[in-house]
Formats: C-alpha cells, sequence, structure tokens
C-alpha cells in the first residue's frame, strides 16, 4: 500500500507539471494564431490511450510515461514529422510567424514551470510556515552518519559550526557548502572548544557515496517527553509529561537516537525503560507497537518555526525558489565526478522521494522542487530541448535566416538520441540499485 501512494503522487505530481508545462507553449501559439495539431500527456506510441480532436486538435494520453508534448504545425518536434516542410509554408504555421513569436512559445514552457514553483513555495509557507534546527541551540554535539568520517578529523558529538566565511545558523546546512561550494576549511565545536579543521578533496566521495545523509545524522539530545498520544502503550504504562528516558534494558541511551538505535535492535516488543522523574530513577516495563514506537513527542528546544503572512510569504517563496534553483544547478557539477555519476537515479530514485503515506506538504514540496528542476532541464542548449529550439531562434535573429530544415531535422535525432540515453542510462541505475541491494 506505502509503494501505490508513492507511485499515486509521483504520476500526479508529474502529470500535473507536464500539463501545465505543454499549456506554457499552447496558451502563447493559439494566441499567436498557429494550429496545434495534437495536445499531449505522455507519448502516443505506440499508440493513444485516450484521445478526442475539439476544433483543430487532438487531445490525449499516450502510453509511453516519457513526458508529454503539443505538435505544432510547422515545427520541427518529437514527432519527427517531415512531410509539412515539404510544402510552401501556410499563415497559420509556425515557421511562417515572426522570430520573437516563436521565441515566446518555446520559452513558455519554462516559464510556466519557473512561476509555478515560485508560487508553490510562496503558498508553502504562508499555509504551513517553515521551520529549521538551530544550530546555536545544539548544546551536545551531534551523532556521526559513519565512522569512516573519522578519518577526516571528526569525532561523535562534534559540531560544524563555520565553513570558509559562513556561520553555520541551520543544522546539516554545511554538508551543502562542503559538497557543492567546495569549502573545506571549516571550523567544528568540540566540548565547547572551536577547532579549525581542513578537509581533504576526497570527502566528496564520502557524501555521495552516503546519499545525502550527510555527516551527521542527527544532533544529539535528551530524549525528554513533550506529551503522550492518548490511547498509546506510553499512556498506557503511565508515562509523563517530563519524564527523561535515559536507559533501554538496563543499557544506556542519554540520547534520543541511542534510544531509538536499541529499540531497533530489539528482536522483542517488550522494553524496561529507565527514566528521571521529578530527579528520581523510576523504571516500567512498556510494549512498542508495530512500528516500534512508544506513542509519545518529545521535546525539541532546538526547533525554530517561522510564521508568513501572505505579503511576507511572497518574497520568501521567491528566495526558496531562487536558492533551490542555484543549488541544483551547482550540484549538477557533480555527475561529472565518478561517484556522482553512479548516484543518478530515473523514475524510481525520483518516486521514492515522495512520503509512503498521503502528506499534502511533501506532495506540493517535491512538486515544487520538480517543477524548477523541469524548467532548468528543459532551457539546457540541447537539441530536441526547448532550450535547443530557443538556442537555434537566438541564431536565426542574429544572423537574418533559419538554419535549414536539414540541421534541425538532424539535429532533434540528435538531441533525441542524447536524451533516451540518459534515460536509460538513469532508469538503469535504479534497476542495477535495485538488484544489488
Amino acid at each position: 500500500m506505502e509503494l501505490v501512494i508513492q507511485i499515486t503522487q509521483f504520476i500526479m505530481s508529474l502529470s500535473f507539471l507536464i500539463i501545465l508545462h505543454e499549456l506554457g507553449h499552447f496558451i502563447p501559439a493559439k494566441i499567436f494564431k498557429t494550429k496545434v495539431e495534437k495536445f499531449y500527456l505522455f507519448f502516443d506510441w505506440p499508440f493513444s490511450l485516450i484521445k478526442k480532436k475539439i476544433g483543430e486538435t487532438e487531445y490525449g494520453i499516450g502510453l509511453l510515461p516519457l513526458g508529454g508534448y503539443v505538435k505544432i504545425s510547422g515545427m520541427i518536434d518529437e514527432s519527427m514529422d517531415k512531410d509539412q516542410l515539404k510544402e510552401e509554408p501556410k499563415e497559420w504555421e509556425f515557421r511562417s510567424k515572426p522570430t520573437w513569436q516563436r521565441l515566446i512559445i518555446m520559452i513558455g514552457g519554462v516559464t510556466v514551470n519557473l512561476i509555478l514553483g515560485f508560487l508553490i513555495y510562496i503558498m508553502l509557507l504562508f499555509v504551513w510556515g517553515d521551520a529549521y534546527i538551530s544550530n546555536d541551540k545544539i548544546q551536545n554535539g551531534a551523532h556521526l552518519s559513519s565512522p569512516v568520517y573519522e578519518k577526516y578529523g571528526f569525532k561523535e558529538g562534534d559540531l560544524i559550526v563555520e565553513v570558509g566565511s559562513t556561520k553555520i545558523v541551520e543544522f546539516r546546512s554545511a554538508e551543502k557548502l562542503i559538497l557543492i561550494d567546495g569549502e573545506r576549511n571549516i571550523k567544528i565545536k568540540r566540548e565547547n572548544k572551536i577547532i579549525p579543521l581542513t578537509l581533504s578533496d576526497d570527502i566528496i566521495n564520502e557524501l555521495l557515496k552516503n546519499k545525502g545523509q550527510g555527516i551527521f545524522s542527527n544532533y544529539r539530545s535528551y530524549n525528554v517527553i513533550d506529551s503522550i498520544l492518548p490511547g498509546s502503550n506510553a499512556d498506557l504504562s503511565g508515562l509523563l509529561k517530563g519524564d527523561s528516558i535515559v536507559k533501554i534494558n538496563k543499557i544506556s541511551t542519554p540520547f534520543y537516537q541511542d534510544f531509538r538505535k536499541e529499540i531497533q535492535k530489539s528482536e522483542s516488543n517488550d522494553m524496561e525503560i529507565s527514566f528521571f522523574r521529578g530527579g528520581e530513577l523510576k523504571t516500567k516495563t512498556i510494549k512498542t507497537n508495530e512500528k516500534g514506537e512508544l506513542g509519545y513527542v518529545r521535546i525539541i528546544n532546538e526547533l525554530v518555526p517561522i510564521k508568513y503572512t501572505f505579503i511576507e510569504a511572497i518574497p520568501a517563496g521567491i528566495e526558496k525558489g531562487v536558492n533551490t534553483l542555484t543549488s541544483y544547478v551547482k550540484s549538477l557539477s557533480l555527475i561529472f565526478n565518478k561517484e556522482g555519476a553512479k548516484q543518478i537515479g530515473g523514475f524510481a530514485s525520483i518516486g521514492g522521494l515522495f512520503s509512503t503515506s498521503w502528506n499534502w506538504y511533501v506532495f506540493w514540496s517535491m512538486t515544487a522542487l520538480l517543477s524548477i528542476i523541469l524548467a532548468f532541464m528543459n532551457i539546457l542548449p540541447i537539441p530536441a530541448l526547448d532550450g535547443g529550439h530557443v538556442i537555434f531562434l537566438i541564431y536565426e535573429m542574429i544572423s537574418g535566416k533559419p538554419p535549414s530544415d536539414r540541421f534541425l531535422t538532424t539535429a532533434q535525432v540528435v538531441g533525441m538520441t542524447i536524451l533516451f540515453s540518459l534515460l536509460i542510462y538513469a532508469n538503469g541505475m535504479d534497476i542495477f540499485r535495485w538488484i544489488t541491494g
């Protein structure tokens, strides 16, 4: 069921983005009185699942879920329809329109995706607000995600407080500066001392191998109960708000993550919990549920919530969108790293980022991210993408004449070959990782 929910959310998000992207081409084409022959969600190869002709345009859903397209008369596109090019240009064809109109039609999809990403971020901040874990409020350092980082000078309980000349405000934002911005000189806090550390370049490979977990998996915080879920095992066993859990099955678990690790290692649902209440150490036997949970919410003093009015959310949402785009563009350089190339993923990797339970916040957050990514990827100067067509149009505006139909056809074939090769590689890596575990 969890997989079904993930797949459903992924398909909904992707379909929503594809339809709006294609509308970005369709609407200006109609405004400039250009004939649109087809409007498709997914590709109608080898056939359409659904199709209906309304006016001059055939609307449909294709079988091949690799995107979507609008077929505009007089344009060399994914359909590779060259028959129309043998005739003299008609006034309703794309090739008959002024260059500036064709340029607007081509950048329409990218523009819609970019604006959509910003709008979703604005509404996310307005409706849900934002929150971050304040690095300054972390008093007990952080848990290393892997012992491998000890060879770079890190120890359990360290906390990165500065990367280059940038003070770390949000916990775990340091890794992005190390990974994407290439900073190597950092400062860590260890037992209330600030220690400078210079990292070697091969830490990039370790961070990539760690699949985004970062140097530190989580910060160390005490396991103090903030509230009890009614009817839960914690409620039935008599645990109270303010209880501070310090042991499980007589094993010391000073911090919450230590406690979680011991629960996950246990083969039994019966747990002996030791906790402090009013300065007195008490012990209870309690059962966990099928997910290994007791049923309480712990105190998180390090979390800083941020609320926005609608007006405040507008610049904040745009800034979030710009930062998302900037980080994504910078991260693309990592695909030229041997380890980075191994981390490239296809539809399964993207779908796996959606929640396994229905969560509208996660759904819209992922949709905003994908919208920003689609905008950037489509504007790349690769033939067959919008960016490739834009480059040819700019060439025409500068030179005063368009590239030949033969050149455009060849470029379209080359571009589609590149894109399908990337798709096969990315999805092949998903299959390889699934087989190898």
